[in-house]
């Protein structure tokens, strides 16, 4: 027989403006013990030293993570310039130095190629897997690894201020998958004089925003009270970029159970990915076919009295 979860049955999102420092995981499992949760996760990695928007999930809205995973995200970053280090940010050992500061004209040119589809390798540190081991494993260790491209979506790159010649800061929003890192190393390289993250903000995710988010200690302050569960966010925010249907009642009762419910659509096409609703509450997400979900993921969410 499974071990039941310790912890209260609550679904619903809380935003974090996390600080530098704590990896993400750590400030899920504080979120969880705060909200004593039976259930936690987040919605894209953010490295120790980033900050900004986490977007953290509770029990039922675990499901719709991969919703808000492949939504746009919007990063702030300053880049050091003449300098690189094998981890591309500034935690990292200065593997090479240069005289060269591109001016800002430069620099809006260099920018220009990496927006749209692009390819990018991943740091030599980071959480891709090689041979089963993490590629920042392996490069404590000291190997040098030959890491594939993947591909990235940027919608847009921006130079949004120049502290001093030293120093860039710009403005990215991208797709799933993307590497800030990557992206300061190869504007480095292409414009001649090496480069590599000082600082990294995550300004938006999907729906979620840095500014509306608690911090750490407003959410040490209020754990383990009703003032905390105030700021949960509803499930139905994690699926704001799908079409929402209508299910009936009798659709919502056969969806509950996982079978094809009927729903009531407009502006949807056949074979569409929607989530259904019913009195207010998300019932599932699926494939929209000839009247009916077709689901995919069911959600156990009490209704309203």
């Amino acid at each position: 027989m499974a071990r039941r979860r310790k912890g209260r049955d609550i679904s619903g999102w809380l935003v974090v403006d996390k600080p530098a420092g704590p990896t993400s995981t750590t400030v899920v499992n504080k979120v969880r013990w705060a909200l004593n949760a039976n259930k936690a996760g987040h919605a894209g990695t953010l490295d120790p030293e980033a900050t900004g928007v986490l977007a953290i999930a509770l029990g039922e809205a675990t499901k719709t993570v991969p919703y808000i995973t492949d939504a746009l995200k919007a990063y702030e970053f300053t880049v050091r310039l003449g300098v690189a280090t094998n981890t591309d940010d500034a935690e990292g050992e200065v593997l090479e130095t240069s005289d060269i500061r591109p001016d800002d004209e430069e620099i809006k040119a260099g920018l220009a190629g990496f927006i749209g589809d692009i390819e990018q390798v991943p740091p030599q540190f980071s959480a891709v897997k090689i041979d089963g081991q993490r590629a920042y494993k392996l490069a404590r260790e000291g190997e040098t690894m030959a890491l594939a491209a993947r591909p990235l979506w940027v919608e847009s790159l921006l130079l949004i201020d120049r502290p001093d010649a030293d120093h860039v800061t710009l403005e990215m929003v991208c797709g799933k998958g993307g590497y800030v890192r990557s992206i300061a190393r190869d504007l480095g390289q292409k414009l001649g004089c090496f480069g590599h993250v000082r600082d990294l903000r995550r300004v938006w995710s999907g729906p979620f925003e840095a500014s509306e988010g608690l911090t750490m200690d407003q959410v040490e302050a209020m754990a383990r009270t009703e003032a905390l569960d105030a700021y949960l966010l509803p499930l139905e925010q994690g699926l704001q970029d799908l079409p929402e249907v209508k299910a009936t009642a009798e659709g919502a009762a056969r969806l509950r159970n996982g079978n094809p419910g009927m729903v009531i659509a407009s502006d949807v096409q056949y074979g569409d990915e929607v989530w259904a609703s019913f009195e207010g509450r998300a019932v599932a997400v699926g494939r929209f076919k000839a009247g009916e979900l077709h689901p995919s993921r069911v959600f156990n969410l009490p209704q309203e009295p």
